[in-house]
C-alpha cells in the first residue's frame, strides 16, 4: 500500500487540513504535500507520527513471502514467449536511425 494514500486518507477521515496535520505532526505543510503526492516517502517513524496526529494508529503486519511454483512460472514464461513470436516483425533498416554525432568546432585539449 502506498504511504501517500495512507497519509491522505487518514487525514481526510479525520477531517483536518494538510496544514493542521503538519502542525499536529510537527512537520511542514510542504512535507505533508510531498508525502501525499508520493514525491517523498516518509520513514516508518514519520508515517506513524502522521497517522497518530489524525487520531488513528498505524499497524504494520509482516507476512511470509509467497514462494512461486517453478512449473507455473515456466508455463507462464512459455506463454509469453509464444505470444511474442506471434507479434508482427519489422524489417531491419540498413541505416542507423540515430541522429549524427555533433562535431565540435574547437580542438581537443591535449
Amino acid at each position: 500500500m502506498e504511504t501517500g494514500w495512507i497519509v491522505q486518507k487518514t487525514r481526510e477521515h479525520a477531517g483536518i487540513s494538510k496544514r493542521e496535520l503538519a502542525r499536529r505532526a510537527h512537520t511542514s505543510p510542504a512535507a505533508v504535500v510531498a508525502y501525499e503526492s508520493g514525491t517523498r516517502d516518509p520513514t516508518v517513524g514519520t508515517l506513524e507520527r502522521l497517522v497518530a496526529a489524525t487520531g488513528a494508529t498505524l499497524v504494520v503486519e509482516i507476512e511470509p513471502v509467497r514462494h512461486l511454483d517453478p512449473s507455473v512460472s515456466a508455463q507462464r514464461l512459455a506463454e509469453v514467449l509464444e505470444l511474442a513470436d506471434r507479434l508482427p516483425r519489422r524489417r531491419a533498416s540498413r541505416r542507423l536511425a540515430y541522429p549524427p554525432f555533433p562535431h565540435s568546432a574547437s580542438p581537443r585539449p591535449g
